[in-house]
């Protein structure tokens, strides 16, 4: 409990007795003994109500699981990394091949000609980007 001994109880004990005085070291045992008892029945007062909200459930519950001095971190690292049971891997997305012989143009559909006035797509549509609708949208299995 909070690395004290026996020894270091003792030696606290009785600096208190010598600090507090023979007088008052009764009335201030007391009032120590009535502040364990009423922390005693706030935790049994939380427990009763722990029980009457969760039901029969409060019973089954493993209590030393939830201990949090059971988390050691080492220990939680240790275990992810031996575990035997890999993570088997999303099926990849397909992706366009890209050449590197220059930059990419996106041509757009010619619109259907209405005769001979049929004009040329404006050079603004002419772009060395290729619009988001082209390629699937990039997705990682891992992530969601």
């Amino acid at each position: 409990m909070f690395g004290l001994t026996f020894e270091k109880l003792l030696l606290i004990g009785v600096i208190a007795v010598l600090l507090v005085g023979p007088d008052r070291l009764p009335r201030y045992a007391a009032q120590l003994a009535q502040l364990v008892r009423n922390l005693r029945g706030m935790a049994d007062g939380a427990k009763s109500r722990m029980r009457e909200e969760m039901g029969p459930e409060f019973d089954e519950v493993d209590w030393k699981k939830l201990d949090p001095r059971q988390y050691d971190p080492r220990r939680i690292i240790r275990e992810a990394l031996l575990d035997d049971a890999p993570a088997t891997p999303a099926a990849p997305v397909p992706r366009k091949p890209v050449s590197s012989s220059g930059p990419l143009t996106y041509t757009p559909k010619a619109p259907p000609k209405a005769g001979a006035d049929a004009s040329p797509p404006p050079a603004s549509q002419s772009s060395s980007v290729e619009p988001a609708a082209a390629q699937p949208a990039p997705f990682d299995a891992e992530a969601t």
